[in-house]
């Protein structure tokens, strides 16, 4: 700031002019003669000279006269300069004080400054020669200074934008921006700009902001607030501008890294399953992101159709849904579950699992087929042992589906040693032989727990420890199931 003083001065010149009388009788009556300047009255004048002298005084008697000078103003006067010119006919003694030049009867005083209401007095002594009119006239000159000042100003602005170093992409990014004026006038029309780095609008879904901060008085400042949303992940940085209408300037920037959690899940269960055997399903949820997964919750749909046996990691069944809070999930860390279980019931089970936290979800799933497997006993047993040669022999051939899952197409074949002969046969199916072969048409299915028998007589016809042999095949049995019997034919 710059204090530039305008000042104006003025020469003034101010004369004034007495007489009195020499002659008759003193008398001690004194007389004052007052001349004001420039105005002529007091009113609106700047100096005030009198002269003070006796009305009359004796011839050769010493008397004395003075000439005061008298500032009228608050301030100073400059460059006083008082000139008497002492009458004619008057015989000066003494002088006080002493002028600074004297020429003949004229006395100069270079009295240069007045201060604001004072005065200066000059006083003379002397005689008077002879019966005259004395008469005495000074002068003054001075300078008068009238001053203004006029203040320079320079308004300064001063801009601070903040924001959050980071932020998840799920929230917005706060910005804070302060524009100041640290100057010393106003800053008039303030305004300031934002304009967004690509990926970042407000909610409006605006690119650009503008604030109107007004005039600004010097130390005066406004604080303005906006968010805006990232529609990425990554480092955002972007440039406030605050202008005013005498092109005062201020920027300001600030960086905001936006960052997301990322889970990504994946399930595992048996492709197929037997019925009444266990089964476990294995979850992994993994957080690949750049930021930690606040409170991390799993779900897990628990098929109807299986029997819940327990989970790992604290995971409680309730309502057919099974849920493990695993809090959070920093970045790069990984939990993998588990859920045990028993298939008692056939069919398809698909089921899903859902991982979420706080700006993330993921989902995976699996299914598993729960079948049922026939089991086919097969059992035969000779009704007579030993037999003689030309003794029939029965053998009783049972079958019985011990499995989850029905039979079907069930042949059963018989084949007779060479020691024997085929005689006869009965079964839940139509038969035929050939030489030493017995077959029964199929069975078209053979339900579960259920069980089938057949008769086949044959009778001996060679002595020996023989072997009655029976073979039974299905669509679900390969290879064949073989069954001996032995029988001692003597």
């Amino acid at each position: 700031m710059t204090n530039r003083n305008s000042k104006m001065k003025v020469r003034w010149v101010i004369a004034a002019c007495a007489a009195l009388a020499a002659g008759g009788p003193a008398t001690a009556q004194d007389a004052t003669h007052t001349t004001y300047y420039p105005t002529g009255s007091q009113a609106g004048s700047v100096l005030a000279l009198e002269r003070i002298h006796p009305t009359q005084v004796r011839v050769n008697t010493p008397f004395e006269y003075k000439l005061q000078i008298r500032n009228l103003t608050g301030g100073n006067v400059e460059n006083v300069v008082l000139t008497e010119t002492m009458p004619d006919g008057f015989t000066a003694s003494k002088v006080a004080p002493e002028p600074s030049q004297r020429s003949g009867s004229t006395a100069t005083w270079n009295i240069g400054s007045i201060g604001a209401r004072q005065s200066k007095t000059m006083t003379f002594t002397g005689t008077a020669a002879g019966m005259t009119t004395l008469r005495g006239c000074a002068s003054v000159t001075f300078f008068t200074q009238f001053c203004s000042e006029i203040r320079v100003v320079e308004p300064a602005l001063e801009l601070v934008k903040t924001a959050p170093d980071e932020v998840l992409l799920c929230d917005p990014i706060p910005y804070r921006i302060v524009v100041r004026n640290t100057g010393t006038g106003v800053a008039e029309d303030v305004t300031i700009e934002d304009t967004l780095p690509g990926g970042v609008t407000t909610s409006e879904g605006q690119t650009k902001v503008r604030m109107n901060a007004g005039n600004l008085a010097a130390g005066q400042a406004r604080e303005f607030t906006f968010s805006v949303r990232a529609s990425a992940v990554g480092s955002y940085t972007n440039t406030a501008v605050a202008t005013e209408r005498g092109g005062q300037r201020a920027e300001a920037s600030a960086t905001t890294r936006v960052v997301k959690p990322n889970l990504t899940v994946t399930k595992s269960c048996p492709s197929e399953r037997l019925l009444k055997f266990p089964a476990q399903f294995s979850i992994t949820v993994t957080n690949t992101g750049d930021a930690p997964a606040r409170n991390t919750i799993v779900t897990d749909r628990f098929p109807a159709g299986l029997t819940f046996k327990g989970a790992s990691d604290g995971g409680r069944l309730s309502g057919g849904l099974i849920t493990w809070n695993l809090g959070t999930l920093e970045a790069g860390a990984s939990r993998t579950l588990t859920v045990d279980s028993i298939c008692n019931q056939k069919g398809t089970f698909r089921n899903t699992v859902i991982a979420k936290s706080y700006c993330a979800e993921a989902s995976a799933e699996c299914s598993m087929v729960v079948s049922g497997v026939p089991a086919i006993l097969l059992e035969c047993v000779d009704v007579e042992d030993p037999i003689q040669v030309g003794q029939n022999i029965t053998y009783i051939i049972t079958i019985l589906n011990q499995g989850t899952e029905v039979g079907t197409n069930v042949v059963i074949e018989c084949e007779f040693p060479p020691e024997e002969r085929y005689l006869s046969a009965e079964g839940p199916t139509k038969h035929s032989s050939t030489g030493q072969i017995v077959r029964f048409e199929p069975i078209p299915v053979l339900a579960e727990k259920e069980s089938k028998t057949y008769r086949v007589v044959g009778t001996g016809t060679g002595t020996g420890d023989v072997r009655f042999r029976v073979r039974l095949t299905s669509d679900q049995v390969s290879p064949a199931v073989n069954e001996e019997e032995s029988t001692h034919v003597y």
